[in-house]
Parts: C-alpha cells; structure tokens; sequence
C-alpha cells in the first residue's frame, strides 16, 4: 500500500473521527484526566456511528518471542485507525514515537495523537501515516 494512497483513503474517516473529538472537547474543555476524555469519545464515536474499539491489544513478536497484549491502543476505529489520546501540557517526540510504534506493531497505516489539554483541540492533533 502506498502512503499517498492510504492518506486519501483515510482522510473521509479522518474527519469525521476528528469532529467527534472536537464535539468532546468544545463540551468539556481542557484540564480534565485521559480517561475521561477517552469515555466521552468512545461514547460520540457510538453516536456519530462510528465502529471503534477501545483497549485494544497490541502483541510484540521479537527474536521468535511472543508477547501477547503486551501494549494497549487507546481507540481503533471502524479497524483502520489507531487514536492515542494524552491530555497533557505538551505533546513531547516519545509521544509521536509511542504512535509510530504502535501504528508498525498493529500493521495499521493512519494514526490520531489527540491532546485534549490544549484551549483549541486543533492546536493538539498530529496525524501519522506509514
């Protein structure tokens, strides 16, 4: 799969997963914890009726060692796009790794770092794509 491919195919989903996140946001503002923001986002993708699960294992192979449900993404949605949420004061480069990582390990192509602890959640999304 090439990377300009799979950035026009996800960018429809993209969107509309960004809007749920930016509903959330506009609703509760930023200072509150990750786990809230994640409960209130997987409840808007439920109705904006987007399929998503949450928790979702990721397993490590390394040197023929099997590590099962070793990491956890935050949200996958509709099984094509890898949400990592933080609600901290700055997205430093071990998060943008944390999300590179996990998109190699999952075999996913498109990922969403969400911050919600930013005034505009515009100011605090990157997007990945491998």
């Amino acid at each position: 799969m090439e990377r300009v491919w799979a950035g026009y195919a996800y960018d429809g989903l993209s969107r509309r997963i960004l809007a749920s996140a930016i509903r959330v946001h506009r609703r509760l503002g930023p200072g509150l914890l990750e786990s809230t923001y994640r409960a209130c986002l997987t409840r808007q993708l439920q109705l904006d009726g987007l399929a998503h699960e949450t928790e979702s294992p990721i397993d490590i192979t390394y040197e023929g060692l099997e590590i099962s449900g070793a990491y956890r993404a935050d949200i996958i949605v509709e099984g094509l796009v890898l949400l990592e949420l933080k609600a901290v004061e700055a997205i430093l480069p071990i998060h943008q790794a944390q999300v590179l990582t996990y998109l190699r390990l999952s075999g996913l192509h498109v990922g969403l770092l969400l911050n919600f602890n930013v005034p505009r959640l515009k100011d605090g999304i990157r997007r990945f794509m491998v």
